[in-house]
């Protein structure tokens, strides 16, 4: 796992490569790389071995995954959701690169992330990425990533958790 993780940091350093305008692929840097097991890139990984893929074929998906994992982080320490200032004890994006550019950093990451499945996917059918883009798409939104984020945006000081079966 480990080796797959320098693996995948590597990856992810060639998708958010330092280019114009720079300021927003440093605060897309800054979060993204910012360490971590990477846990989903690495799964993502495993089950394409377990099915006898490429890892190479598999890594920009597994690097889609760890972009969307990391936009709503950006986006839930801002001032307007949970007004964080450090992640895993480090200043949080906003704090160091502002608001509105953390803001934008978050969706950029969302967007290179559709644009890598896409693209970066050498060897896949055009149906097979339209899939997957098709199911990164639902797991972001009202089904999933921001569905969760609703909940805790709409739940925050409640204490009966009943509504929310």
């Amino acid at each position: 796992m480990v080796q797959n993780a320098t693996t995948i940091n590597q990856a992810l350093k060639s998708a958010v490569s330092l280019r114009v305008p720079i300021k927003i692929h440093e605060a897309m840097r800054y979060s993204l790389l910012a360490g971590g097991k990477r846990v989903r890139p690495v799964l993502c990984l495993a089950a394409c071995e377990l099915i006898g893929g490429q890892e190479s074929t598999a890594m920009p998906a597994a690097c889609a995954v760890e972009m969307i994992h990391t936009m709503p982080l950006i986006h839930d320490d801002l001032p307007c959701m949970d007004n964080d200032d450090l992640r895993s004890g480090k200043p949080t994006n906003h704090k160091v690169f502002g608001e509105e550019i953390a803001f934008l950093a978050g969706d950029a990451l969302l967007g290179l992330a559709f644009e890598h499945t896409a693209v970066s996917t050498l060897g896949v059918s055009p149906s097979r990425k339209v899939r997957a883009v098709r199911e990164l798409a639902k797991v972001i939104g009202t089904e999933g990533l921001v569905a969760g984020q609703v909940v805790d945006i709409t739940s925050e000081g409640l204490t009966d958790w009943g509504w929310i079966i």
